[in-house]
């Protein structure tokens, strides 16, 4: 994000292993995850394993992702005293428009009902974004423009989604990408809701994790087509974010990803780096917190920021220069660039 950073001053978290930022990192740190026996059964009978919020009502469908979004989006505000949510723009990130099992009027609902939980109007620039695991990069694309074109102090990015929903469990064991009794190369369904408060960059010195560079791609060898895969379009994204940093791939400490279980997204993870490292490294290694909290869609890109916030401010990052990559089951890629400054980054 050359001449445009973007700094991270609060977050929020409410996932299985934790109800806060501070407790879900803890857990993740540890790698405790949250996995066990749902109310959903396989093909074969068995019960599916998941990471469910336990909330302290039994909440379902809208008004569940109502309540872990209020609550990560307050613990967000938090970090800022006396900070007014009306005057801050609110961008919504929500699983795709087309995913099936997508409740009803998702987007609508959950909007509304989140304005009334919080007490709020939405500022006037606040926006949905429907793009699902990507939607958190869509939405810090959007933020920037917010904060350095509309000259907006600060930008509130959440996300919200559960993979917890009977016909979204079954279109993903047809396609074989859920982990089941039959099938044990797919991924663990869950939960999450997740808040980041953005603005530009405070004085040089000042401890804070910094979005420096963002790129997209598109990948026409999904997991569905026959077609070998290449990572092109991880590779496109991880290129476009480097150079949008200003740095090379080898200059960076580590990688953090959305990936939850699924083989061909490791496979692809190991070709893009083949292609874009030029730099022998004794080690780089790739965090993935969906193997505590479950593949949690729309709300990852926020857990993964606050991981890595977490990390390098309690000092148990493997660096302080770090590469995210996110992707959708449709061949969106999109990739991030991150530093931690005050560390000569």
């Amino acid at each position: 994000m050359t001449g445009q950073p973007l700094a991270v001053v609060g977050t929020g978290l409410v996932t299985g292993v934790g109800l806060y930022a501070p407790a879900a990192c803890a857990a993740i740190r540890c790698a405790i995850d949250g996995f066990q026996e749902t109310r959903f059964r396989d093909a074969g009978g068995d019960w599916i394993i998941g990471c469910e919020v336990p909330l302290e009502q039994p909440w379902r469908g809208t008004t569940k992702l109502v309540k872990m979004l209020a609550m990560a989006v307050q613990e967000c505000a938090a970090t800022v005293p006396q900070l007014e949510l009306e005057a801050v723009p609110i961008l919504l990130c929500f699983a795709e428009a087309d995913r099936p099992g997508r409740l009803d009027q998702l987007t609508d609902q959950v909007a509304h009902q989140v304005s009334t939980e919080l007490g709020i109007r939405f500022h006037e620039k606040s926006l949905v974004i429907e793009y699902g695991r990507v939607g958190t990069v869509v939405a810090l694309r959007q933020a920037r423009r917010l904060i350095y074109e509309a000259r907006i102090p600060r930008v509130l990015v959440a996300g919200v989604d559960s993979l917890l929903i009977g016909s979204t469990l079954q279109a993903c064991e047809k396609r074989d990408l859920l982990l089941t009794s039959q099938n044990s190369d797919g991924f663990i369904p869950g939960e999450a809701a997740s808040a980041l408060l953005l603005q530009a960059p405070r004085p040089a010195g000042a401890p804070q994790l910094i979005c420096r560079g963002l790129g997209f791609g598109v990948e026409p060898a999904t997991e569905d087509s026959e077609k070998p895969l290449r990572a092109d379009g991880l590779v496109k994204a991880i290129q476009d974010a480097l150079t949008d940093a200003g740095c090379e791939l080898g200059d960076l400490d580590f990688r953090i990803t959305d990936i939850s279980g699924s083989q061909y997204r490791f496979k692809e993870a190991s070709l893009a780096l083949s292609r874009t490292l030029r730099k022998r490294k004794e080690e780089f290694d790739l965090w993935h917190p969906a193997d505590c909290i479950g593949e949690v869609g729309a709300a990852i890109g926020g857990v993964m920021i606050a991981v890595i916030d977490a990390a390098c401010r309690k000092g148990y990052s493997k660096g302080h220069r770090i590469l995210f990559h996110l992707g959708n089951d449709d061949g969106k890629r999109t990739a991030m660039v991150f530093g931690f400054s005050g560390t000569g980054t």
